[in-house]
């Protein structure tokens, strides 16, 4: 095989099925054949052109998983036969200041999956080694996939909180990450919250492991956390910074609101909500690719399990305006091997 498929944005919103050449990975790099890649909200940052010239073709996709066939020089720890996951973040530099500290993270040379360089919308994919994630063998591609991104955002937000076993944490959305976030936070031994609009989701909440579930069309989601006790911490997963804004008062003493929705309106809140009980607010991106493993491992161990809508790779630009509608139940993967 000299070529591969790949769905390339040409335009902003425009998607073209090409055939591209196959080329040796580059020092430090994989190549990899993909089998599963799932269609994330943030991909609209590549289809919309908004981190990357629109007229420069890019591939989608940063939920990957599939199996290395090819290596670049100076990669050691991978081999060919490898079954490896990439997430949003393709491989840090190890060179920058924040590489140079461990915050691998922020590392200011990392390419974005999907994003900045090709992604997953295609047969082959490409990653830097530092960026690379095995995956368990109990673990399928398919279900593999939302975890590498979805799945880490909501492992990594919780993970990462001053909070003791049994405090009162909050999951504010049930879709896409907050269905995950719910799970998590319950298989992390906290009490949990699931917020959302409407009563549609409150069964669904409580089958993944809510005790309590807030409907913030008929009630104020502050004052009911109040009521509760107050939330240690409130995970924010809806992109909509106005809705973010009722929360605040509805932390503990100390309790931290934890943004991973990528919503394009500003948070309001009143300095007083922050300064008595002091409170703070504060973003959180995704992690490390030995974070993800850490995710993958415990997702195993514990039963969190994204539910997802399969599409055939031929459908990938279908499957890309079903995930825009909000209608998906609840993550959207391209079954690429099929």
């Amino acid at each position: 095989m000299t070529t591969y498929r790949a769905f390339e944005v040409t335009a902003a919103g425009q998607f073209a099925l090409v055939e591209r050449e196959l080329t040796d990975p580059t020092p430090g790099q994989v190549r990899l054949r993909v089998q599963a890649c799932g269609v994330c909200h943030t991909d609209t940052l590549a289809v919309n052109g908004l981190l990357r010239d629109p007229s420069t073709p890019i591939v989608p996709g940063h939920e990957i998983v599939g199996v290395i066939d090819a290596v670049g020089a100076g990669v050691t720890a991978w081999r060919p036969g490898d079954r490896v996951g990439v997430g949003f973040l393709n491989g840090h530099c190890g060179d920058c200041d924040s590489c140079r500290r461990g915050d691998f993270v922020n590392c200011a040379a990392q390419p974005l999956t999907g994003t900045t360089v090709d992604g997953g919308y295609a047969e082959v994919a490409y990653a830097r080694a530092s960026g690379l994630v095995r995956i368990p063998d109990r673990l399928a591609a398919i279900d593999a996939a939302p975890l590498l991104c979805a799945g880490l955002t909501m492992y990594h937000a919780l993970q990462g909180l001053d909070a003791r076993p049994g405090a009162l944490v909050a999951v504010q959305g049930i879709g896409g990450l907050g269905h995950l976030g719910v799970q998590y936070a319950r298989e992390l031994g906290y009490r949990v919250v699931a917020i959302a609009r409407g009563t549609e989701k409150a069964r669904l909440a409580t089958e993944l492991g809510a005790e309590t579930y807030l409907d913030s069309t008929n009630e104020d989601v502050g004052a009911a956390l109040q009521k509760l006790g107050g939330a240690a911490a409130i995970v924010a997963t809806a992109a909509s910074g106005a809705s973010m804004s009722a929360l605040v008062p509805g932390l503990a003493p100390r309790g931290r609101l934890v943004v991973v929705g990528a919503g394009f309106d500003p948070i309001s809140v009143q300095p007083a909500d922050l300064i008595f009980g002091t409170r703070a607010i504060a973003g959180s991106l995704t992690g490390s690719s030995i974070e993800n493993e850490d995710n993958l491992h415990f997702s195993v161990r514990r039963g969190v399990r994204s539910r997802n809508e399969v599409r055939p790779f031929a459908e990938a630009p279908e499957a890309y305006a079903h995930m825009l509608t909000g209608r998906a139940r609840f993550r959207v993967v391209l079954d690429v091997a099929a």
